[in-house]
Formats: C-alpha cells, structure tokens, sequence
C-alpha cells in the first residue's frame, strides 16, 4: 500500500540562474508541479507514494518521468500525451525571495488526463490520497480529477487538499472560488496560503477563518501557512502557531509543498484522526513542517530544495525562529 497518493500537475519550472555573459537573465529548468513536489517532500522523507498525471511526448516529459524514478515515486500512472506539450512555467523571484508565475499551458499535457485515464487501484490502495486545484481548472483534467476524489472518498481514504490557486490559470477568479470550494465537502485536509485565505473567505482573522471553513465543511484539520510568519492549524477542538525560522531565503517555490509533504508524514507517523490532535501535538506538527518548508527556501527550484529528515531535524534543534 502507497502512504500517498496525488493527481495532479507534473511540469517544469524554469527558475532564475543569474544572468548570461551578455547580462541576459539565465533560467535553470527544474521540475515542477505542487503534487509531485508534495510526494517528493515524502519519498524524502521516507514514505511511499504514487503519482498520476500527464506530460507531453517530448524531451521535458522524458526528463520529468526521470524525475519521478529517481525520487522513488512510483510513475506507473504517469501518462504521455503526444499531441500536447508538457506544461511549462517560468518563474519570477522578487528581492525577497517571493515568486509569481508565467505558464506555457495553452493547453498543456496536464490538462489531458481523462477520467477514464485514472488508475483506480492506485487510488483505493493508498493510505492518504492529495490533489490541488490546478488540475480542475479545465476539462478533461477537472473531470479525472474529481472521478479520483470520488474513489478515494468511497474506499476510505484521507483525503488531503492544497488548493494552489494560480489565477493566471482560471478563466476568472469568481470561477476559481467556486471551483475551489466546491470540493471541501469531500475533504479532511485543506491546507490553505494566508492570501488564498482572504481570497476564498474575504477575511484576514485567522481564527476566523478557520470557523468560516468548519462551519461549511466537514474538514477534520485546517492548515494556513503566513510565509516569514509561520503557519496556523486548527481543528474543531484545538487550534495552534509556530513561527517560521531564521533561515537564508533565496527562492520561496516549493516551500507550501515542503509544508504540506511534513504534514502529511506526520500524520501517518501518529496513525490518528487530524481531527483528533491536541493543542500540543498540532504544534509540534507546525513547527517540523514549517522546519521542512523554510529550509526548502534556501535552494533553488522545488524538488531540488526539499529537505531531508536529518536536516529538518537539525534546523529545529539549531536555527532560532523568527518573532
């Protein structure tokens, strides 16, 4: 059995390498895709997981699906679309390390995956199944997307959900909200930005927030990540913070993934029910994924950042946080 399961977008994303002999920016081709960096985070980490999706039948493809072997996920539902692209995706940092997006995605290969594309063994045999929404911001991808929540909901399993809003991608950003939201009853894991927070609720108070959501949704554990600030948690009975840490930021891609990917390995190391975490273990559980996500910072790229248990582990009992 897969401790993790994803669907969802497998692309590159080329991040800035300083600039050319001429003073010309320089990009750096990573791989990319928030749920695959989440089952990177895992495999790191230890744990099995499992990928599906589609790239394109082409050379970034290749590269990709070597990706995937060498992070030890298994790729036996990574499809190749010879009539799309794979999807790229060039990121921009600001002076603070802060990134935005430009995507080559029109469609992409991504987008190609179809219902009946979706390997349901793969889906049942897992212990938590994730997914993001880019994968449903269009049509067949939003359609094989749902089908596999479906089978992780009717086998079982947790599900755990980073919505990942990229606006670039939606045809609008009340389209975005709807399509969003309208999964979280199916859902026991949201893991949400600070800005995606104010985007879906229209609030900014965090315990606020958290209520907005349990209040319309069956979730059993919110988690809000604040960047520099650290990150929130709640259940329906405890909630908790932990700031992040002092670390050297140079590229802030992959850190949610890094988050999301601690978390999760956390919750199947206590083999409980989210909604039953204490004050107390929720805390701790923040302050290791915020440990993952901020040292995933201080590297270039997504996959290529993520850190390793002993470095995690070190960065807790080592570097101070921020207040």
């Amino acid at each position: 059995m897969y401790d993790v399961t994803a669907v969802g977008e497998l692309l590159i994303d080329f991040t800035p390498a300083g600039l050319s002999g001429q003073g010309q920016p320089l990009f750096e081709q990573n791989p990319g895709g928030a749920p695959a960096n989440v089952l990177a985070a895992l495999s790191r980490l230890g744990r099995r997981t499992a990928f599906i999706g589609k790239v394109g039948q082409d050379f970034f493809g290749d590269y990709l699906a070597g990706v995937l072997a060498q992070a030890q996920i298994a790729c036996d539902g990574l499809l190749r679309d010879p009539s799309c692209r794979t999807t790229l995706a060039f990121v921009h940092l600001d002076p603070n390390g802060d990134r935005s997006f430009s995507f080559y995605r029109n469609p992409g290969a991504d987008l190609m995956l179809r219902p009946e594309e979706i390997p349901e063994a793969t889906v049942r045999d897992c212990r938590i199944f994730h997914f993001g929404s880019v994968s449903m911001t269009g049509d067949p991808a939003r359609g094989a997307t749902r089908h596999a929540l479906e089978l992780a909901r009717r086998a079982g399993r947790l599900v755990s959900y980073d919505p990942n809003l990229r606006l670039p991608l939606w045809s609008s950003p009340e389209d975005a909200r709807q399509v969003i939201l309208a999964v979280l009853d199916r859902v026991d894991v949201l893991k949400i930005s600070e800005e995606e927070l104010t985007f879906l609720t229209g609030l900014t108070d965090l315990e606020q927030g958290a209520r907005w959501f349990f209040d319309r949704a069956p979730l059993q554990l919110l988690l809000i990540t604040r960047g520099a600030k650290g990150a929130y948690g709640a259940t329906r009975r405890a909630q908790a913070s932990h700031p992040a840490f002092d670390v050297q930021t140079i590229d802030t891609t992959g850190a949610g993934d890094a988050f999301t990917g601690a978390v999760l390995h956390r919750l199947l190391l206590r083999g409980k029910d989210p909604g039953r975490l204490t004050a107390e273990e929720l805390e701790s559980d923040l302050a290791y994924a915020n440990a993952a996500g901020s040292l995933a910072t201080t590297r270039t790229g997504a996959i290529p950042a993520l850190p390793t248990e002993r470095e995690i582990q070190n960065c807790l009992t080592r570097t101070r946080t921020l207040t």
